[in-house]
């Protein structure tokens, strides 16, 4: 599940407008991933955007949410919007450009998948940090971040993320068709001074129309964590790099296991595997 339509708006309010908000004046945005255009089109609210540019790697998605998610239709023929088709982590190095935000609407870190290298601390520190403006901000969905579920990748990629950036604030919020809590990760090596009255302030002054889920007191109140969730971001102590990241359980390694099974010449697929 990548967003449903009914819902979807509560992850890519949640994923665009806090940093957003907190930067001062934030002019462009890079967005990694994001070929739904849904992360683009809550960018584009703000009327201080001169350019945002929205890479995905996969044509076939682009065009199939071009054609069919027509809520974004307007988006994709904005005229602030550069749509690029690319490696997210390739267009970043081959790039002089900096901006003002920076987005990870990245697929989860799956074993197989393409964009794993993408919650690296060196990619973080090596290509994404120097491709941010003075007082640039990062921010990144962070995978589910329920009771159960959050030391999949939650904590392992805030423990990255504060090895690379000065101030790291991590804030979750329920998503009905994710059936779970999610994460995002905001970072900076500038301090986020605003609070929730400055921020319902900026959110009427800064954006065209109205945001359905977020506000000041909800965000500020995302931003705490209980007990559990405190302390195992606390504790955290895995870094992710190329050799020792953490994966959640999806299609890249169901698919895998798919394949050896194919290699050993079987024809069974085991049922609890794939589930």
């Amino acid at each position: 599940m990548q967003s449903a339509e009914v819902d979807e708006f509560i992850y890519h309010e949640c994923l665009i407008h806090p940093a957003l908000l907190c930067h001062p004046d934030p002019k462009t945005v890079f967005i990694m991933g994001g070929g739904e255009g849904s992360a683009a089109r809550e960018a584009l609210k703000h009327k201080s955007m001169e350019k945002v540019v929205m890479c995905d790697i996969d044509q076939e998605v682009v065009d199939f949410c071009r054609r069919y998610l027509t809520v974004n239709g307007d988006t994709f023929r904005h005229k602030k919007l550069d749509l690029v088709i690319n490696d997210a982590k390739a267009e970043l190095e081959e790039s002089n450009e900096k901006f003002d935000v920076i987005v990870g609407d990245l697929a989860d870190p799956v074993e197989g998948g393409p964009c794993y290298q993408l919650y690296t601390k060196s990619f973080y520190e090596k290509i994404l940090k120097p491709k941010l403006n003075v007082n640039g901000i990062f921010v990144t969905q962070a995978g589910p971040a329920g009771i159960f579920t959050h030391k999949e990748v939650f904590t392992s990629i805030y423990n990255t993320i504060k090895q690379v950036f000065k101030y790291v604030m991590a804030y979750t919020a329920h998503v009905p068709s994710f059936a779970d809590t999610w994460g995002w990760v905001m970072a900076s090596d500038q301090p986020f001074s605003v609070n929730a009255t400055d921020f319902d302030r900026r959110i009427d002054a800064r954006i065209d129309g109205e945001l359905l889920y977020l506000n000041g007191a909800s965000f500020f109140s995302s931003t705490t964590m209980n007990k559990t969730l405190a302390s195992s971001l606390l504790n955290e102590t895995h870094i992710y790099t190329e050799e020792s990241a953490r994966f959640i359980h999806g299609h890249g390694l169901a698919y895998r296991h798919y394949c050896q099974e194919q290699e050993n010449g079987g024809n069974h697929y085991d049922e609890e595997e794939s589930d």
